[in-house]
């Protein structure tokens, strides 16, 4: 395997975690920002009413994109065990 075919594995797997990643991330974000904008207004300066509703809402973001996260994990899985003969042979 040379460097270019490693580099391109990198960079693929990347990919496919930041894919997979964003919506729930996404979804922190969002919340984050109505809770702290809601806790700007009202003066309410407390952590955990800002904690629980961010881990509610990515636990359900998490529980919903489940099947196409799999989706994409499996697919990326297979790609590679299935190109192994040919990173190998590329020496």
């Amino acid at each position: 395997m040379n460097s270019q075919v490693a580099i391109d594995l990198g960079r693929e797997a990347l990919m496919i975690v930041l894919l997979i990643g964003s919506p729930i991330l996404g979804v922190g974000v969002v919340v984050g920002l109505v809770i702290g904008l809601l806790q700007a207004l009202t003066q309410i300066q407390d952590q955990t009413v800002s904690f629980v509703p961010k881990i509610i809402a990515m636990v359900l973001v998490l529980a919903l994109a489940m099947p196409w996260v799999l989706d994409h994990l499996l697919e990326y899985s297979e790609d590679l065990i299935l190109n192994i003969p040919n990173t190998i042979g590329n020496q």
